[in-house]
């Protein structure tokens, strides 16, 4: 994790740890997990692990299912839909408002982070697309100045990253979505409206990439 675990209470730090676990999909859907298993996985004490479940709980990227175990819900094709809708009005908003405060150095930080995107996809290297692909997308999104619909961003991406991990796992990186170059091609260009484009094309990508996964079976 970026941040300095040393200076965090460990029950954020448990939470956040979490968090990662289900945003990059350590965590497969629909798979029962004890929360004595996450007690050891994440090398907490049972207090917090209980906390961030019930946090994970809330923000819908755990179930409950008895018997001591949670799961990440699997996303069925209704859901998909829901939040392909979400997803696709929320994030294409952050990137115009993010487009209007681009900087040169930000646009520097984001050709970089898009270099490990590359790495990684020509690598094969999944959690690394996965990782680096997410922190593209919010070191965008946060300069939007708009940090209600940055947490709306947050909470889809954890519904959504557990079946992108499956179809990482299925069609391998390299056909996952990337359409950076095309997103940092506008932001010199100073094209709002381009930029906006290639995020609401690269989000298309990555739902249909899922949708194809489905229609197949096995998600």
């Amino acid at each position: 994790m970026a941040m300095d675990e040393r200076k965090i209470p460990s029950h954020e730090v448990t939470y956040g740890r979490l968090r990662d676990m289900i945003l990059f999909g350590h965590l497969a859907p629909g798979q029962p997990v004890t929360i004595q298993g996450l007690v050891r996985d994440l090398d907490a004490g049972m207090t917090p692990v209980r906390e961030a479940i019930r946090r994970m709980t809330a923000e819908g990227a755990l179930l409950p299912l008895g018997n001591r175990r949670v799961a990440v819900p699997d996303l069925t094709p209704a859901l998909l839909d829901q939040l392909a809708f979400v997803r696709l009005t929320v994030e294409p908003k952050l990137a115009e408002l993010a487009g209007a405060a681009l900087t040169p150095a930000l646009i520097d930080r984001l050709d970089a982070i898009d270099g490990a995107v590359d790495r990684a996809i020509r690598a094969g290297a999944v959690n690394d697309y996965l990782e680096s692909n997410h922190a593209f997308h919010f070191a965008l999104y946060e300069a939007s100045g708009a940090p209600l619909l940055v947490d709306i961003a947050r909470s889809l991406w954890l519904r959504f990253g557990p079946s992108l991990r499956v179809v990482c796992a299925r069609f391998g990186a390299s056909a996952l979505p990337d359409r950076h170059e095309e997103a940092l091609a506008a932001m010199r260009a100073g094209d709002v409206a381009g930029l906006v484009r290639a995020v609401t094309n690269d989000i298309e990508q990555g739902i249909e990439q899922i949708r194809a996964a489905q229609a197949q079976g096995g998600m």
